[in-house]
């Protein structure tokens, strides 16, 4: 099927910036949320990144306004149901996102494609709640996305060829890089690098380095761009830990145990960037680690 218009759902850091590149590539977005704060902020995020990219020379200030113009915001669910393509962008917990799918479903087309933007929960089983199991598949994009090119795509067990075809063509739109991956625990990108992350951790609460002799390590040693405390700090402690929790719970392996550490920075409400303290303050002009 030819897919024109997309609806995402959620407005956070990962769902302002699918529409941003949705949007950019000429679609038509209906970016949907609970919260009209978070709408309108996700709109002002939206516009000054793409100020950014046409003050670097990448796209024209016109672009920027036809953008901006494809994009409409509602509060609203059924008002997504009306599009070609679902890309659901929630929060990181199988609960939420099966009830919005159910919420969803009634106002759907019959021939709408649902993907969701998990990072790490089943697809095959997300599909399974829903009336178009072989029309649904997972959609993951990397953050930030306007910058990265990866979106791995994932089939469940009933997904279609046509349903991964039409997403593939989609992707391939955005000038980005399709990776597909089976539906086990993680995919790919987070099958790797979660269990890195809560390495370092362990590396920590072991005393064996300071949270800047680690990530110095990995970026010196290992020529890693971002260290890897300053990158789960910027993915989000709860959600590296959420990811650690599926992958340990679904492969049952002691190795993907989350550390006690990352637990208790988590329980702190200490989450990184977005709390403004995780394994670096964030509260000065610089950041200085906590340990």
């Amino acid at each position: 099927m030819s897919i024109q218009t997309i609806g995402v759902i959620g407005a956070g850091q990962m769902g302002n910036g699918i529409a941003h590149v949705m949007a950019l590539a000429e679609f038509e977005v209906v970016l949907s949320d609970v919260s009209q704060d978070a709408l309108t902020r996700a709109m002002e995020i939206i516009e000054g990144n793409l100020s950014r990219q046409a003050s670097r020379g990448k796209i024209t200030d016109e672009t920027v306004r036809a953008t901006m113009k494809r994009i409409t915001t509602t509060l609203s669910l059924p008002d997504i149901g009306g599009t070609d393509l679902v890309i659901e962008a929630a929060t990181e917990r199988e609960t939420v996102k099966q009830a919005i799918f159910e919420d969803l479903q009634p106002h759907l087309k019959p021939d709408t494609i649902l993907t969701s933007n998990t990072s790490s929960i089943s697809i095959t089983r997300l599909a399974s709640r829903t009336d178009r199991p072989e029309k649904f598949m997972g959609f993951h994009f990397m953050n930030p996305v306007p910058v990265m090119q990866l979106v791995e795509l994932i089939r469940g067990i009933a997904t279609d060829q046509p349903t991964y075809q039409a997403c593939l063509a989609v992707v391939q739109r955005l000038g980005k890089t399709a990776a597909s991956a089976e539906d086990f625990p993680g995919f790919i990108v987070n099958r790797i690098l979660m269990p890195m992350i809560n390495e370092a951790v362990y590396t920590l609460y072991e005393g064996v380095g300071n949270v800047e002799s680690i990530d110095q390590s990995m970026k010196l040693g290992a020529n890693h761009p971002m260290g890897p405390l300053e990158l789960a700090d910027f993915i989000g402690l709860d959600t590296c830990l959420a990811i650690m929790n599926v992958l340990h719970d679904g492969l049952a392996d002691t190795k993907y145990r989350p550390c006690p550490l990352l637990t208790k920075y988590v329980e702190a409400g200490w989450l990184g960037r977005k709390t403004e303290r995780g394994f670096y303050d964030y509260r000065g002009d610089t950041p200085v680690p906590t340990r």
